[in-house]
């Protein structure tokens, strides 16, 4: 019997993950190279640049890796703006804050968010909404999701508030990826945990009411 896919499989989040890494990773070089706002937003720029030219050449979607590449841009404006190098990552810090609230608030209202991204990358639309089951796993599952943006909060503030820009850019890098990936692995534990024995799955929502 096939194994059913992963959350990992269906959602590509560790590759957007490792994507959105490399701006951070540029800024910090540049940082720490030269300890001028201009070298670390331009050397971001050059690597969200490289990013989409590597995602575009094999054929990706155009839309989400120039979605990140207008994020890098917004970031560098901010920061060029102010005259704050950890105003970079200012967008980053208000994203995670208000992802804490919105995923919270989904599950309070029976909308978890996880349910809504995977049933939209499935072309379920609401359909898993009418299966009780895959309802509560979405909800639970989504509790791991507001934990992974509350740890990012926790990390990014004090050192925004400290202006430690080569510290945000670093933290930036490590609760990227290697957080994604926990993030999914858990989410998708719990999922699988909570799903009765029996039950089809992700792609085949039970039609009940919910």
């Amino acid at each position: 019997m096939a194994q059913p896919e992963s959350l990992s499989e269906l959602l590509n989040g560790r590759r957007a993950a490792l994507d959105a890494s490399w701006p951070a990773a540029g800024f910090l070089a540049g940082w720490l190279a030269f300890h001028s706002i201009g070298a670390g937003v331009a050397s971001a720029l050059l690597a969200a640049l490289g990013v989409v030219g590597w995602r575009l050449r094999r054929g990706d979607k155009p839309r989400a890796v120039l979605i990140g590449l207008l994020g890098v841009c917004v970031a560098a404006l901010i920061a060029l703006r102010t005259g704050k190098a950890e105003d970079f990552f200012l967008l980053q810090l208000l994203s995670n804050g208000a992802s804490v609230l919105a995923w919270t608030l989904s599950i309070v209202i029976r909308w978890p968010l996880l349910g809504v991204v995977v049933g939209a990358v499935l072309g379920q639309r609401t359909r898993w909404r009418r299966d009780p089951e895959l309802l509560k796993a979405y909800s639970r599952a989504s509790w791991v999701w507001v934990l992974q943006y509350v740890v990012r909060v926790a990390v990014f503030l004090p050192l925004y508030a400290a202006g430690q820009a080569g510290a945000l850019a670093a933290a930036r890098v490590v609760l990227s990826w290697p957080l994604v990936a926990a993030c999914l692995a858990a989410s998708w534990w719990v999922i699988q945990r909570t799903l009765p024995a029996g039950h089809p799955g992700l792609r085949h929502p039970l039609d009940q009411p919910a």
